[in-house]
């Protein structure tokens, strides 16, 4: 069969689906063959409390608890959320397209993304409504593997009616809930340290969080290297840290005792609880 051939039965199964159980997991599949990936994992962001996994395999037996993590926090400094639900932009991106260059170098990669099971991404990030979105994450889980701009284009070949059906599908779910948490976990990112550090010195952090490397985080802040490295140190020195990977623990676990209040910083409550 030709390509266009391909195209249309593989997309007429998965229709046949549409508003069932069946549907995303069909869905899933038939992107995978598209970009020859080895796994796919579709998450829902904004119709909920914290968002939702419409979909996931377990992989190596520890995918499902990373997985678990992710959804307490660490998906703040995703760099596919963050270009959905900061700049709003939306289409089909792999993670070389998103992160920044230091990304396998910060904390969250290290800490969280490496155990995830993937070695490389290409999301689908689709806008359902106002104040929801979707990522279908699509993987490769060799090791060293790596997305190229073919698998991408392929994914872009199908995204147009890939979102159509995405929004068809999720339609009586997003009437039935409103969103609550997402507003208030960025906000809760941005008032980080914000009871013990100067503004700078809070930006310079969240850009650490974010995989930022020195050169970056100067550019982004229009501000000099040396710059940079003295509101780090002074940032590390009053919360009583002197590392990346403390700063990072130290966020997953002041995110752990946040009030929900969206304008206090998450320290509070976690100094408090020590």
């Amino acid at each position: 069969m030709s390509k266009l051939e391909d195209t249309t039965v593989a997309f007429a199964h998965t229709i046949e689906k549409l508003g069932t159980e069946e549907f995303i997991p069909a869905l899933a599949d038939t992107l995978c063959a598209f970009a020859d990936a080895d796994d796919a994992t579709v998450i829902v962001y904004g119709y909920e409390e914290m968002p939702s996994v419409a979909f996931a395999r377990p992989l190596k037996g520890k995918y499902e608890s990373t997985l678990t993590t992710y959804l307490t926090g660490p998906f703040l400094l995703d760099p596919f959320y963050r270009a959905a639900a900061y700049d709003e932009h939306f289409g089909v991106f792999r993670l070389a397209d998103l992160a920044p260059a230091s990304f396998r170098m910060s904390e969250y990669y290290k800490n969280w993304y490496r155990t995830c099971g993937y070695e490389d991404e290409c999301g689908l990030l689709i806008k359902l409504s106002k104040d929801n979105f979707l990522n279908i994450s699509i993987g490769l889980t060799d090791e060293g593997a790596r997305f190229k701009k073919k698998h991408a284009k392929a994914l872009s070949d199908v995204y147009a009616i890939t979102s159509a059906l995405c929004r068809k599908h999720f339609d009586d779910i997003l009437k039935a809930k409103a969103p609550t948490m997402r507003e208030r976990m960025h906000r809760s990112l941005a008032a980080f340290g914000a009871s013990m550090l100067t503004k700078r010195e809070r930006q310079t952090v969240e850009l650490v969080l974010l995989g930022h490397n020195t050169r970056l985080i100067a550019e982004k802040l229009g501000i000099s290297v040396e710059t940079v490295k003295l509101h780090r140190k002074h940032a590390y020195a009053k919360l009583d840290i002197s590392s990346q990977a403390e700063l990072f623990f130290l966020f997953m676990e002041a995110l752990s005792h946040w009030s929900g209040d969206p304008d206090t910083d998450p320290l509070i409550s976690y100094m408090g609880s020590n």
